[in-house]
């Protein structure tokens, strides 16, 4: 068995935000498609789709977190793309391209706190933690 070496620039949380695409192409649209997120890092975004998305495709989201007044904007692509065991929709990875500076320090503000909440190290302050 091969050792699995992880890639990711930026570690990811799980967290079910409300998210909001659409296709960059599809300028017309306004509404966009209405989903949950699965997890979030400071790179990019995984969650749910009821339809496929090329990895061609770039998308603009809006990420609806809790603790903030106004969405979260971000243009991304689309880096993976996998038909869920269901075969009803698609789980979809997509890479964070563009993103104001305010909103990239929201997102990173956002999943420092679920990572320092979550680190079990970082609450009892024993070396090694986050919370250093």
């Amino acid at each position: 068995m091969e050792n699995f070496v992880e890639k990711r620039k930026f570690p990811r949380v799980t967290t079910h935000v409300p998210v909001k695409y659409r296709k960059l192409s599809d300028l017309g649209e306004v509404s966009g498609v209405s989903t949950i997120t699965r997890n979030l890092s400071e790179g990019g975004v995984y969650f749910r789709a009821p339809e496929f998305v090329s990895r061609a495709c770039r998308l603009i989201l809006e990420l609806d977190i809790p603790m903030f007044a106004k969405p979260v904007k971000a243009i991304s692509k689309v880096a993976w793309i996998r038909r869920t065991t269901s075969g009803d929709d698609y789980e979809i990875g997509s890479q964070f391209l563009e993103m104001s500076r305010v909103d990239r320090k929201l997102v990173a503000e956002y999943v420092n706190s679920l990572l320092l909440y979550n680190d079990p190290a970082a609450a009892d302050g024993s070396p090694g933690s986050q919370a250093e």
